[in-house]
């Protein structure tokens, strides 16, 4: 799917958020054939990527539930220590932020912490399959569902 990864075009961070990282990491076959692409230029270095622990927070209730060593592991080693991805930690600036996008947008305090980071962390997108993000202003909202 080219599509996306034309509109990622002047894109020099990217934040991730969970339904992306989980769509790859588990082949999810609807989705795959999709966020491969973007995979891809992480990895050859053409794009960097920003994650939290929101994301890994999420990205890990499956694997836990399944009691899941290996999915855990590669959960963990993505979102934390992949190539080319910086894992931003949550500070006062951040809340700050999340509180002000949701007095704003009235969204959840995960979402809000969320699009706060990639904010201060200066990304130029966020990547994630929920379409309700989209009325938010302050970052380009990417929705994956869009690409199909």
């Amino acid at each position: 799917m080219e599509k996306i990864i034309a509109a990622l075009e002047n894109c020099q961070a990217l934040f991730l958020d969970t339904a992306p990282i989980i769509y790859y990491v588990e082949d999810n076959p609807r989705y795959f054939s999709i966020v491969e692409p973007l995979f891809e230029k992480i990895d050859d270095g053409s794009l960097n990527i920003v994650t939290s622990p929101i994301t890994l927070a999420e990205c890990l209730i499956f694997p836990y539930r399944i009691q899941s060593e290996i999915l855990k592991k590669a959960f963990y080693d993505l979102i934390t220590q992949g190539k080319n991805t910086r894992f931003v930690l949550t500070n006062d600036i951040i809340a700050q932020q999340a509180a002000k996008l949701r007095s704003q947008y009235n969204l959840s305090l995960a979402d809000a912490l969320q699009i706060s980071t990639a904010i201060v962390s200066k990304c130029d997108s966020f990547l994630t399959n929920d379409i309700d993000l989209k009325r938010v202003q302050e970052i380009k909202i990417i929705v994956i569902d869009d690409w199909l």
